[in-house]
């Protein structure tokens, strides 16, 4: 029976009584008998819960009831479901047995992603297993519950080259996606999956669509054996692009046949993350439906997904710290430690944000790269151990010299962000290379300290010059101005096109 509480869906399962070894086939078509065993704990009954209707199954009202049941999963992935999964329960006699009726209260309604599925339309597939594909899709769909407020799902079908099958708002309820599914007719060819990577990346996520922008971004692919041509490099443009790719992979190469697979370790290549969570091998066609449900909870697992696009991973942020002689020992270990705490903000990694760093007097030097450091500690420890430099303050030539050494080697689809930190007024001019950065699509943030010009800060600031310039009178101060400045980053990213 479920909890009062906001559910859309939720499950019925016949189990013996104490010994819950194997799930039962589900009322519903939500969970399949694919769980393996469960844990039940028993907790204190309520009072007063009225008697519902909902999917086809009508709940007693219930004055009164004595047992309650947790159940958790003895696997990771079901344990960390344990808060999504409550189950109430009565025992009730049946043909002379014990056995208990277990609901089970899937909270799914926060699952809001928009989902592509890349589905193998080769020869190499055959009939029968295409249509099996189908039948994993259609599953996917009822399980997922899709509606304009939750999951939104397409298909995209790949062989020699990848089409849309529909996009992400020709369907908003899966019993229209069900019937889309079983029209659609196989196409043939080979496997290109690359192709179709790319084809996703540059074709489906797009408003016209249906993309929400304030949603995750997600890629599943199918895949019958290998690919045909090489994923990496487009798996990877797609993952800075903020898009999750799951691989899932059917009977995968025998030995006698992996000398005919062009990119050995094409999964690990090809997903945001190494771990498992992003890859399901299953063993055979007639097994597919048993990854029905995990691949539901991973999809749906919305903090999990690490190539969401957001503004604190999707960024190449540009440190250009002034060294000069009127900074001093002190206050440049206060302006370094401002640098750490605006980097400590960012999710850092080698698809999500990058940190670089110049230091700069009369001439100009750079600290790190971007690609030099791929993790937060990493970072942190890079920017503990700049020393300070001392001499002149030249900052239009520092600007230059960051569009050279930084900015021209950030990633395509990053945001690139400088942000100049300076106590004085500069002896060159700023305008012009700030002018030059700009143009190149850097938004740049100025913070001037104690004797800075007010008038470069605004030169160097991208407009509108009072959301990207700060002004504070002494470096102990400084501080004071890293949520703002995060806040200023995230509002300015929030309000621009997703892709």
């Amino acid at each position: 029976h479920p909890t009062p509480c906001t559910v859309e869906r939720f499950l019925c399962f016949l189990g013996e009584f104490p010994a819950l070894d194997t799930m039962f086939p589900p009322c519903s078509g939500i969970i399949d008998n694919a769980g393996g065993k469960i844990l039940v704990q028993k907790v204190a009954g309520h009072s007063g819960y009225r008697g519902s209707f909902s999917n086809g199954v009508r709940s007693l009202s219930l004055p009164r009831w004595r047992e309650s049941f947790l159940v958790a999963g003895t696997d990771r992935l079901l344990e960390e479901d344990v808060s999504r999964l409550l189950i109430l329960a009565r025992r009730k006699a049946v043909r002379k047995e014990q056995k208990l009726l277990l609901c089970l209260c899937v909270l799914i309604s926060d699952c809001k992603v928009d989902l592509s599925f890349l589905i193998d339309g080769s020869w190499s597939i055959g009939k029968r297993r295409f249509q099996i594909q189908k039948r994993f899709l259609s599953n996917v769909a009822d399980a997922l519950d899709v509606g304009s407020a939750g999951p939104l799902m397409g298909i995209v079908q790949y062989g020699n080259d990848p089409s849309t099958e529909f996009n992400l708002k020709t369907y908003t309820n899966s019993k229209d996606i069900r019937n889309a599914i079983e029209k659609i007719p196989q196409k043939g060819g080979l496997s290109n999956v690359g192709r179709a990577l790319s084809f996703v990346n540059k074709n489906f996520f797009s408003d016209a669509n249906g993309n929400r922008g304030g949603a995750p971004n997600v890629a599943i692919v199918m895949v019958d054996g290998w690919p045909t041509d090489k994923v990496e490099e487009a798996s990877r443009l797609a993952r800075e692009s903020g898009i999750n790719i799951f691989f899932v992979t059917i009977e995968e190469a025998a030995e006698s046949e992996k000398q005919n697979v062009i990119e050995p370790d094409f999964v690990d290549k090809a997903v945001c993350r190494t771990n498992g969570f992003y890859s399901l091998s299953v063993p055979s066609w007639f097994s597919l439906h048993k990854a029905v449900q995990p691949l539901v909870k991973r999809v749906c697992d919305t903090d999990r997904l690490a190539c969401s696009k957001t503004c604190l991973n999707s960024a190449d942020l540009g440190f250009v710290i002034d060294g000069s002689s009127s900074v001093g020992t002190g206050n440049f270990r206060t302006v370094l430690q401002f640098v750490a705490n605006v980097s400590k903000e960012f999710e850092i990694s080698d698809t999500d944000t990058r940190v670089g760093a110049v230091q700069y007097t009369y001439e100009q030097r750079l600290e790190f790269a971007f690609d030099r450091y791929n993790s937060k500690q990493d970072v942190l420890s890079a920017i503990k151990r700049i020393s300070y430099w001392s001499g002149g303050t030249s900052t239009g030539a520092a600007i230059s010299y960051a569009l050279e050494q930084l900015f021209s080697k950030s990633k395509p689809n990053k945001r690139k962000i400088m942000i100049l930190i300076t106590d004085g007024r500069s002896y060159d001019d700023v305008r012009v290379p700030a002018m030059a950065a700009h143009q190149s699509g850097v938004i740049a943030y100025s913070i001037g300290i104690a004797w800075a010009a007010h008038d470069e800060l605004e030169a160097i600031a991208t407009d509108p010059d009072k959301e990207h310039s700060f002004f504070v009178d002494e470096f102990d101060h400084l501080y004071q101005f890293v949520n703002q400045l995060i806040q200023n980053i995230c509002t300015e990213f929030n309000s621009q096109p997703r892709n």
